[in-house]
């Protein structure tokens, strides 16, 4: 009977599905014409029901008819006239097309649940597919890269690749495009270590987007966890897309990079009350979703999509696990990043940090060794915060997006924050024993503006989206450098690009792991639009005909991430160790904030709420951590500079126990100037709103002392 889902052996296929509720359960297998053929499953163990069907080959398409009580008002909802999809299929085929066969109610008579409509959506629905489980993986592995070494891309296979002219067409918006040479080896010279993709589980078009002429683009919709979304096939949806999704790990493991997915297990695409039956919804309602208690016709939501799946059901936790497993052992995956997470953490009404799937996932042999991202909230009350995931966990860190825009628009009482989240945010993950790596990084991701409309607008402008709303309140904490939307004024352009680098540099600079959301490198725009989610098209799609403005960025951006790969002092394991706790007094410390004037920053100084200049000093002479093979580690020393005042700001070095002579390497006002070099004490200006790195050119004493003692 086990496992579930449709098994091929080579010379069958075994079927299985759970369902505790189903009295009878049919086997439901199409050709070509989409003539059906019905057969009864008559074995079931422990509520699995199976059956071994020999002949059947991969490319077979076939679905679930379930029989069994219908009612609503108790949380029950079989009904065999619709045809459901495996929850365990590997392939998709098709998409649903809004007819009303798929709903378990009629149109003209949905306040009343109770009355079923007996209509075959057969027709309008997809078809689960039998696979072929070989592949030739040849010598592929995991690249195991640390998550301090990391530098991750977000991006979607559609956008990446659609209008890529160096893609041929017939690939461009696929796997397989995404997998081409070009695109892997632009990925590779702007140093990125994983790409974080947007979801790929097979999802649904919502039938109010279909109506309106638009798609479920984002893809968080999602209806199959085992299967690769069949749209972005190149070569079919018969099981085509399995392969085709293979070959592209198999690619980016070759070139040394990381696959990570955008999962979705918080919910499904059946919705709420009103939405279709599709699967878990016809086939054992009350064990995969919750539903709210004394009124079990309604489902309790804390993901804003209808329905929640249920944490504390043994069956629910097992498809999830199941699907994570399966992603890893024969997809060959190297992490997830979970959307709204803290719904996985749902066992009862509040969030429980010790729940069943995180006890799970941390004992898995196969779940636990690759890398665990989550959306550390959701919708529902008593929802985690960022910080509250556990040990093996990293979280995206909204806090530091929130505190480096605000920063960097001059925002008063900023600069404290600003420099806990830019050297790890260890306030909020120190205190349960973790790293800064705890902390995934970002600026922009896809949900709000990019990093070129971070500049460039105050307000949101989704009319696109069917919405004719400009918001006036600015919640994006965006700052448009003083025109709203597109302009020829030089200056403001000037300022625009300028605050860009100030963020990206910001970001690559900062002690945790960095996430780039994919096309900022090269100033995508979606034209003020902070929810593109339903905009699949050029709006949302990374155009590639750069102008010599988003070259310029690109390479500022390469630049910034190859800086930050090559010295351990900017992307360490373990958070710094300050001035106010080092031991002697009379030692450099590992980190040391200075005013603009020079001196160590006091009380007063923290406690300006008008203070938007600092000066930070990174001492590669003391990094605890060993390299990968245990040996100590010296970098040379950083001094960072931050302006986000409107004015420039003079900067006077530190004296030469911090080192004697010191060379300009970033400069965002002037990224193209030249290298120049200093000595401690002198005086160096920082252009208004501006950003400068220096390194040291020589190594301190301290540091060929502590050689001599590794």
């Amino acid at each position: 009977m086990n496992p579930l889902g449709a098994t091929y052996d080579g010379s069958g296929v075994n079927f299985a599905l759970y369902s505790r509720v189903a009295q009878k359960v049919e086997l439901c297998l199409f050709d070509d014409d989409d003539r059906e053929t019905r057969i009864p499953i008559e074995e079931q163990n422990s509520y699995v029901w199976h059956i071994y069907v020999p002949g059947i080959q991969p490319g077979q398409r076939y679905g679930y008819r379930v029989y069994g009580p219908y009612d609503p008002a108790r949380g029950l909802r079989c009904n065999p006239n619709k045809l459901l999809l495996d929850p365990y299929a590997k392939a998709i085929d098709g998409n649903i097309d809004g007819d009303e066969s798929l709903y378990s109610y009629w149109f003209n008579d949905s306040s009343n649940q109770s009355n079923m409509n007996t209509l075959d959506s057969a027709p309008h629905t997809m078809k689960a597919v039998v696979t072929n489980p070989y592949f030739d993986w040849g010598n592929d592995r995991h690249p195991d890269i640390s998550y301090h070494d990391s530098i991750i891309y977000e991006a979607h296979v559609r956008g990446m690749t659609n209008l890529n002219p160096l893609v041929p067409t017939e690939m461009r918006g696929t796997y397989a495009g995404l997998a081409y040479p070009s695109v892997i080896s632009y990925l590779k010279n702007l140093g990125i270590t994983a790409i974080e993709l947007m979801p790929i589980h097979q999802f649904i078009n919502d039938s109010f987007l279909q109506e309106k002429g638009l798609s479920n683009y984002w893809g968080y919709n999602t209806i199959g966890f085992f299967a690769p979304h069949n749209a972005y096939a190149s070569a079919g949806q018969r099981g085509q897309q399995v392969n085709e999704f293979k070959a592209m790990v198999k690619a980016y493991h070759s070139a040394g990079m990381e696959v990570i997915l955008d999962v979705v297990y918080n919910h499904t695409a059946e919705g709420n009350h009103m939405g279709p039956t599709l699967s878990l919804r016809g086939i054992d309602n009350q064990a995969y979703y919750r539903l709210v208690d004394g009124d079990e016709a309604h489902y309790f939501d804390t993901t804003g999509t209808g329905n929640s799946l249920l944490m504390r059901s043994p069956h629910a936790l097992q498809l999830i696990t199941d699907s994570l497993r399966y992603w890893v052992s024969e997809m060959h995956v190297d992490g997830f990043r979970f959307d709204l997470a803290a719904t996985l953490a749902r066992q009862f009404q509040e969030v429980d940090k010790l729940s069943a799937f995180f006890d799970i996932v941390q004992q898995d042999p196969v779940i636990s060794r690759v890398k665990l991202i989550a959306e550390p909230w959701d919708l529902g009350s008593g929802g985690y915060q960022v910080g509250g995931f556990p040990p093996s966990w990293s979280e995206w860190n909204g806090r530091y997006r929130d505190c480096v825009r605000d920063f960097w628009r001059s925002q008063p009482s900023t600069l404290p924050e600003f420099t806990s989240r830019f050297m790890g945010s260890s306030d909020l993950y120190q205190a349960n024993g973790r790293r800064p790596v705890a902390s995934v990084n970002f600026v922009t991701a896809h949900d709000g503006f990019t990093m070129h409309d971070l500049v460039s607008y105050n307000s949101k402008h989704n009319i696109a989206n069917g919405e004719d709303n400009r918001d006036g309140e600015n919640n994006n904490r965006s700052w448009n450098c003083g025109v709203e939307g597109p302009t020829q004024a030089p200056d403001v352009l000037a300022l625009r690009q300028r605050q860009m680098r100030n963020m990206f540099a910001t970001l690559l600079f900062s002690q945790g792991v960095p996430m780039i959301c994919g096309g900022d490198e090269v100033c995508r725009t979606q034209e003020g639009n902070n929810n593109a989610y339903c905009q699949d098209n050029a709006l949302s799609w990374t155009h590639w005909d750069l102008d010599e403005s988003q070259r310029s960025m690109c390479e500022f951006v390469a630049k910034l991430t190859h800086l930050r790969l090559s010295h351990p002092v900017l992307h360490r394991r373990r958070f710094f160790i300050g001035r106010e706790e080092w031991d002697n007094p009379d030692e450099i410390p590992q980190v040391e904030w200075f005013d603009p004037t020079g001196h160590i920053m006091d009380l007063e100084a923290w406690r300006d709420t008008h203070a938007f200049s600092i000066m930070i000093y990174l001492n590669g002479s003391d990094i605890p951590e060993k390299d990968w093979y245990g040996n100590g580690q010296v970098d040379n020393d950083f001094i960072l500079i931050f302006n986000a005042h409107y004015e420039p700001i003079m900067f006077t070095l530190p004296d030469e126990r911090y080192g004697k002579n010191w060379r300009l390497i970033i400069d965002t006002h002037n990224p193209d100037g030249p290298e120049l070099n200093y000595e401690a004490g002198f005086s160096i200006t920082a252009q208004a709103r501006s950003f400068l790195m220096l390194m040291s050119s020589d190594k301190p004493e301290q540091a060929d002392q502590l050689l001599k003692r590794l």
